[in-house]
């Protein structure tokens, strides 16, 4: 039986997440005060007690679904989990900084100041209001991407996440966002739900975000991981520091591939997920993506139990 670690996107924050890690493990405890450090901020308030639309704010939700996801991962290995029984990591749009930094690619420190520029770098690249998100649910993925090309008009509009399970998600100009989930829904999409996030993320509007990112990364220190990352914008494990560092910049305008990444996971004989954080969206998607793999969630002392039993 093989492991593999997944991490979790955008969208699982909760307000209280890691409350019981940090009071149950002095390494969780360690994690949320080397991130608040990191910041100049006391984050970890906001994370235990919120308000949560200071919480939901992306750049505050990202480096907060990090340190969550850190903190469990460091209180499974205080119990002595190792990180080399797994065969592969992987994590969702922000969740793969989560990945490196549990893979050693990037310390903690470093990851929290990454992701906080990127979450301010991706609020800011698109004026509120311009840019939209939408969920389709029961088309194939070259179909909607023909579709989408036509909606455009010349605009943007693209799909952003496969995420499996007859789920994706599309992103671009607001009107060309409405066009698409219109002609989505008369070509027999089961449903057009338009998503309430605040910026058209993993579209090529977030190139001004991707420029930011590019020279945040240029200072940023990565080492190869200790674990393969299987890659958003590859579905395909890389090692190298610089395809690192390229790859991180592409996923800004590109798409999130967690389908092909799961398949790819369950070709290379992975049978086990642990989804390391907070929720449980990750392993829900991957039992449906794949019959091949089992998935459970850790995010609570009593998940660290079962996990580790």
């Amino acid at each position: 039986m093989s492991l593999a670690l997944v991490f979790p996107g955008q969208g699982s924050q909760t307000v209280g997440m890691g409350r019981l890690l940090a009071d149950a493990y002095p390494q969780a405890r360690a994690v949320f005060e080397e991130v608040d450090e990191a910041l100049g901020e006391r984050l970890s308030a906001t994370i235990f007690e919120g308000p949560e639309e200071t919480l939901t704010l992306t750049a505050n939700a990202q480096p907060a679904l990090m340190a969550v996801s850190l903190a469990a991962l460091r209180s499974m290995e205080s119990r002595g989990f190792d990180l080399s029984r797994a065969a592969f990591v992987a994590g969702h749009s922000l969740g793969e900084y989560s990945a490196l930094a549990a893979a050693g690619s990037l310390s903690v420190a470093d990851t929290a100041r990454l992701l906080r520029v990127r979450g301010e770098a991706m609020q800011a690249a698109v004026p509120a209001g311009e840019g939209a998100m939408a969920a389709i649910i029961g088309l194939e993925a070259e179909a909607l991407a023909a579709l989408c090309e036509e909606a455009a008009e010349g605009s943007v509009c693209q799909i952003a996440n496969d995420n499996g399970g007859g789920q994706l998600v599309i992103s671009g100009k607001k009107a060309a966002v409405e066009r698409a989930m219109a002609l989505a829904s008369a070509r027999g999409a089961k449903r057009a739900i338009a998503l309430p996030v605040s910026a058209p993320f993993h579209s090529a509007l977030m190139q001004p975000a991707a420029e930011r990112m590019a020279e945040a990364l240029r200072e940023a220190r990565i080492a190869a991981p200790k674990v393969p990352l299987v890659a958003n914008v590859l579905a395909a494990p890389i090692e190298d520091p610089e395809d690192i560092r390229a790859r991180l910049v592409e996923q800004v305008t590109g798409r999130v591939r967690w389908r092909e990444s799961m398949s790819f996971l369950a070709d290379e004989g992975v049978s086990e997920l642990l989804e390391i954080g907070s929720g449980k969206v990750l392993a829900g998607l991957a039992k449906r993506i794949d019959k091949r793999l089992s998935a459970r969630s850790v995010g609570t002392p009593a998940d660290i139990d079962a996990a580790l039993a």
